[in-house]
C-alpha cells in the first residue's frame, strides 16, 4: 500500500471524474445513491437506537458506493447488492467495519454531546429530529451560531480521519485504528488537492442553484423556486459520492477487483 501525493490541480480532476463517471451510468449511481439515502432514513426511524446505528452503518455504505464507482468507471452497470459489498466480504472485515462504524457513530455523537453543552441541544436536536424544525430565530441565537462552528471544528479532522478509512478496511486490511490514522495523514499529505476539490464542488453547488432559482423564478415563481432546490441538492450530493472513489484511487492503490477485497 503506497501513499501518493498529488498536486493541487488532481482536486479538480477528481471532481471531473465524478462528474463523468456518474453520466456514464446516471440511473445506477444516483439510484444507488437514494436507496442508501432511503436504508439510513428508515434505519433511523428506529426507536432510541436508530440514529445510532444509522451513523454506524455510514462507513459500510460509503464503501459500497466507492465499490459502485470503481464498476461503472470500468464501464460496468453497477447492481444493487454493490451496496453491501462491506458485509459480503468475510468475517474478519466485516467486523473490522462494524467495529469503523461503531467508531464513527461514537465520534459523531460526542461532537453533537459538545455542541450541547454550548447550546443547550439546540444543534444536537434539530440534527436529531427531537426538536422542531430550523428557524430564523434559532439560526440567530449567538449560541447556536457559537455550537456551529464549533461543531465544524470538530468534525473537520474527523471527517478527514474517517474520509479513506473504509476503502483502507475494506480493500487494504487495515485495521480500524490505523485507517483512521493512515487516512488523516494522507488527507493532509494531499490537503491541497482536497482543498481544490472541496471548493469546486461548493462552487459547482452555488452556480446550479442559482441558475435553477433564477429559472424556476422565472417560469413559476419563489415556491417552485424552493422545491427545486432540495432535488437538485441531492442529486449533486449523489454526484459529490460518486467521486469520493477517485480521491482514493489516485492517494493509495487502487483495488485490481472492486468487488472483492485485494489479497
Amino acid at each position: 500500500m503506497n501513499l501518493n501525493i498529488v498536486p493541487a490541480r488532481t482536486g479538480w480532476l477528481w471532481v471531473k471524474l465524478g462528474l463523468r463517471t456518474f453520466f456514464r451510468q446516471p440511473l445506477a449511481m444516483s439510484g444507488l445513491f437514494f436507496m442508501f439515502m432511503a436504508a439510513v432514513s428508515v434505519t433511523s426511524l428506529i426507536p432510541f437506537a436508530g440514529t445510532v446505528i444509522a451513523l454506524a452503518l455510514l462507513p459500510a455504505a460509503t464503501l459500497g458506493l466507492m465499490a459502485a464507482t470503481a464498476e461503472a468507471d470500468r464501464g460496468k452497470f453497477p447492481m444493487p447488492s454493490i451496496l453491501i459489498s462491506a458485509f459480503r466480504a468475510g468475517r474478519q472485515r466485516l467486523r473490522a467495519m462494524l467495529t469503523l462504524g461503531l467508531m464513527y457513530a461514537g465520534g459523531f455523537l460526542l461532537i453533537l454531546g459538545i455542541s450541547t453543552l454550548i447550546d443547550g441541544g439546540l444543534l444536537a436536536g434539530l440534527y436529531l429530529g427531537t426538536d422542531g424544525k430550523l428557524s430564523r430565530e434559532v439560526i440567530e441565537k449567538p449560541e447556536f451560531q457559537t455550537a456551529l462552528w464549533v461543531s465544524f471544528a470538530l468534525y473537520l479532522p474527523f471527517s478527514l480521519a474517517f474520509w479513506h478509512a473504509p476503502a483502507l478496511v475494506h480493500w487494504h486490511e487495515v485495521s480500524p485504528l490505523k485507517s483512521l490514522f493512515f487516512s488523516f495523514v494522507a488527507c493532509l499529505r494531499n490537503i491541497r488537492a482536497l482543498t481544490v476539490y472541496g471548493m469546486a464542488w461548493l462552487a459547482l453547488l452555488m452556480l446550479a442553484s442559482l441558475l435553477v432559482a433564477v429559472a424556476t423564478t422565472t417560469l413559476g415563481g419563489p415556491e417552485l423556486a424552493a422545491a427545486s432546490l432540495i432535488p437538485l441538492a441531492m442529486l449533486l450530493t449523489a454526484m459529490f459520492t460518486t467521486s469520493i472513489y477517485f480521491t482514493f484511487r489516485d492517494t493509495f492503490d487502487p483495488p485490481q477487483n472492486p468487488m472483492a477485497p485485494s489479497k
